[in-house]
């Protein structure tokens, strides 16, 4: 049995936030291979006269640190160890949670749910981390780890051993989920405003040999994409 780490971000998720496009992202990566992946991140960030705990953000791109975010990117397809999976919602404003008696939040978790259920085997173990957005997460981590273990019908919790809150800027993996997915969003959401962000999405799409805009196939295990429609009759989430 391997231990898996899963480091999970959210782009745009808000209900009444400036933009339709919602996405959640993952990477997850044998949890051995984790201490090496954060320290070559640090001196990749080094070698660009970056500090080591600078936080890399996909809000953060720019012309004078494209370099920079380019060699991150080629690192991540390079490292056989890092996968990425994410969820794309084109339109969460059409979305009715009242049909389905469900607040924006519980909606939010189901999708957390879409995207960690096809990464869990029962071959192995899995610490699960989510970016820490505010103080009210806990209960709803708890609850969607028991959803998760009644899934696979782990009721012992042997499988999914942990899933935490952590802060984004200590944590180089979760920094990267930020980029991946912060690409996806950007791409998705029609902005070609930033002419540094389109040279990452390029180099994103060279790499991955996908649109961005489309859904992968289900067996993707590098670069993996799912748009999510809602039902045509309530336009709420099953």
């Amino acid at each position: 049995m391997s231990n898996i780490n899963i480091y999970c971000d959210e782009s745009c998720h808000l209900l009444n936030d400036c933009s339709q496009v919602m996405g959640l992202g993952a990477i997850w990566v044998p949890r051995e291979k984790t201490s090496q992946i954060f320290k070559d991140i640090r001196e990749i960030k080094v070698k660009h006269n970056l500090s080591s705990k600078f936080e890399i953000k996909w809000t953060k791109v720019s012309p004078g640190k494209i370099d920079f975010y380019k060699e991150i990117i080629n690192y991540f397809f390079s490292n056989s160890d890092l996968k990425f999976r994410s969820v794309l919602i084109p339109d969460k404003s059409i979305l009715n949670h009242s049909a389905y008696a469900q607040s924006h939040d519980d909606w939010y978790y189901k999708m957390y749910f879409i995207l960690i259920k096809l990464l869990l085997s029962h071959s192995n173990s899995y610490y699960i981390y989510l970016d820490i957005k505010d103080t009210k997460g806990s209960k709803k981590w708890r609850k969607l780890r028991d959803v998760l273990c009644n899934n696979l019908y782990d009721f012992s919790r042997d499988i999914i051993k942990r899933i935490q809150g952590v802060h984004s800027n200590e944590v180089e993996i979760l920094q990267l989920t930020d980029l991946l997915l912060g690409a996806l969003v950007y791409t998705n959401r029609g902005i070609y405003t930033s002419s540094a962000k389109m040279e990452l999405i390029d180099l994103l799409k060279l790499k991955s040999g996908f649109s961005l805009t489309q859904t992968t196939i289900l067996g993707e295990q590098k670069f993996n994409i799912f748009k999510w429609e809602p039902s045509s009759d309530s336009r709420g989430s099953k």
